[in-house]
């Protein structure tokens, strides 16, 4: 498997969604493949080594990382069973604010997040997990932006559930947007599908409420498809080449042009029995969920040139969550087809 040829399949990606090169793959580096092998292993790094096969016996799972201020840039709430108006309002207050941000103008159609979960409830769509951001801003945490997931049962029984992800916020900084997800329920691994599958992006203005409600069932037609394809990752094996190969495109896509402070063989690690697989589909769940818990040791280049110990960290920003998560699930495809070629 050609490193050059599969970031060049992927290099697509940024061009057709605009997002920077530290969210996305291939991008940054131009065209050329050389260019990109050139920016991919830097001359002046010492720290990335050749990837060698992960031990058969999983690693003990990481705590997740405590920043030095010990705050957190979100609040969360994640369960098995659908969560009530009180667990959400525990967690994501400004799901429940009575009118918009007064920095909004009169032409801002405000609906609140509330309105639309009660609608989705009575149509058979239950919230199983909730996440606000904390703003710097005080005065906007009442309307900050929030994200919900939600499915249509707890799925028991099942290994992995569709489900609607939903972001808003009720201060001007994102419109109501729409993604479809799975939930892996042997490590709770919640993941967002990538640009192939459907969107839907409601701006406050108009009939909003109806073209939300519309929006979520629009989502939701695209999963069988969205099945479909996690069924032919589960399809397909790869090499240890192959799983360190996904490893180390998936680093650039977290850290972009930065230097990772962790190899491709530890994120490819997993981290509990269930996971011991050569699977595409485990593989890139393993990866995914190593880069967006974080938590892993590692070592970092400071400004002095030093190299010091690192913890990764946890990506707790909703946009990033998002962006990450989709450009994941794009590398995992882009794996697909050359596989498939």
């Amino acid at each position: 498997m050609e490193r050059g040829a599969f970031v060049w399949l992927l290099a697509g990606y940024q061009k057709r969604t605009g997002q920077s090169a530290r969210h996305v793959v291939g991008a940054a580096w131009g065209a050329a493949p050389s260019a990109l092998r050139s920016s991919f292993r830097p001359a002046s790094s010492t720290l990335r080594v050749p990837c060698s096969r992960f031990p058969a016996k999983p690693p003990t799972p990481v705590a997740p990382p405590v920043s030095p201020t010990g705050r957190v840039s979100a609040r969360r709430s994640a369960a098995r069973e659908p969560l009530d108006n009180e667990a959400l309002y525990r967690h994501v207050p400004s799901i429940f604010a009575r009118e918009a941000h007064d920095s909004r103008s009169d032409r801002y159609v405000y609906v609140p997040t509330i309105d639309i979960v009660e609608g989705l409830r009575r149509e058979g769509w239950s919230p199983f997990f909730a996440v606000q951001s904390v703003p710097r801003d005080g005065s906007r945490h009442g309307h900050a932006k929030h994200m919900l997931r939600l499915r249509r049962d707890d799925g028991i029984g099942k290994p992995e559930a569709a489900e609607v992800i939903i972001v808003n916020s009720h201060d001007g900084t994102s419109a109501y947007q729409m993604f479809a997800g799975m939930l892996r329920f042997v490590c709770t691994n919640s993941m967002i599908a990538g640009e192939r599958f459907e969107e839907v992006r409601v701006p406050h203005k108009g009939n909003i409420e109806h073209d939300i409600i519309d929006g979520v069932f629009t989502v939701a037609e695209d999963f069988p498809r969205l099945i479909d394809a996690s069924e032919s990752m589960k399809a397909i094996q790869l090499s240890p080449d192959e799983q360190c190969l996904l490893g180390e495109v998936s680093l650039v896509a977290r850290y972009g042009e930065d230097e990772s402070p962790v190899r491709p063989e530890q994120i490819i690690e997993p981290r509990r029995r269930e996971d011991v697989d050569r699977s595409l589909w485990t593989t890139f769940n393993v990866i995914q969920e190593n880069v967006v818990r974080g938590g892993l040791q590692g070592r970092k280049r400071n400004a002095e040139g030093r190299i010091r110990r690192a913890q990764t960290r946890a990506i707790n920003g909703i946009d990033q969550n998002v962006t990450l998560n989709r450009a994941l699930w794009t590398l995992a495809e882009g794996m697909q087809r050359l596989k498939a070629a």
